[in-house]
């Protein structure tokens, strides 16, 4: 082997070693050091252009200046929705008049079906701090993607479901991530993150 061909040899594999690396510290950005729940905040959230439960535009400047629990799901949900919801709504309740300084927003996966008039009747039966959104489908995939949300439909026809993210994403009041809570997060726990995120 001559001497060049080792020399390329050597260049190739620093370049794969440094392919490696740095995708590994991006994974470790990512996914952070706690076991994978947390995540870098840059990476998560962002502006975007959806319609509230009353027909009106809203984007992220809306509800800066407070903490903000985001939620995505839709309204035909059997089980995760009404159940976080519903406990969002206890939390709310459970922090007294804190609850006041919080946003919550319920964001749709399914616009098709989601409509603000529908999403206002969803609204009744949970507590009236808490705003729905919807969008086209093409504004709701984009918030989808901001939030790394999972989304997937899943059949056909008029009875299809969603496959779809459970966590509550907790943002502070200039819009960054500061932590998620759990599907059926115990109570004190989700209700400790979100002094946390009144406290960021």
């Amino acid at each position: 082997m001559t001497v060049q061909a080792t020399r390329f040899q050597l260049v190739i594999l620093a370049i794969l070693m440094g392919v490696i690396v740095g995708t590994g510290i991006l994974i470790w950005q990512t996914m952070g050091s706690g076991g994978g729940q947390s995540l870098q905040t840059s990476f998560i959230g962002g502006d975007f252009s959806l319609v509230n439960q009353d027909g009106k535009p809203i984007t992220q400047a809306n509800f800066l200046g407070k903490p903000t629990a985001y939620f995505f799901g839709y309204t035909n949900c059997p089980d995760a929705c009404p159940t976080t919801l519903t406990d969002m709504t206890d939390r709310l309740k459970a922090l007294g008049p804190d609850g006041d300084k919080f946003n919550v927003v319920f964001i749709t996966v399914d616009p098709e079906r989601d409509t603000p008039q529908l999403l206002k009747t969803y609204l009744e039966s949970f507590d009236p701090r808490i705003t729905a959104a919807t969008g086209t489908p093409a504004q709701i995939a984009d918030v989808i993607k901001k939030f790394r949300v999972y989304a997937k439909k899943v059949g056909e026809g008029d009875g299809y479901t969603f496959d779809h993210s459970t966590a509550v994403y907790l943002m502070d009041a200039k819009g960054n991530l500061v932590t998620l809570i759990d599907y059926q997060a115990p109570r004190e726990e989700a209700i400790a993150k979100m002094r946390r995120a009144l406290d960021s």
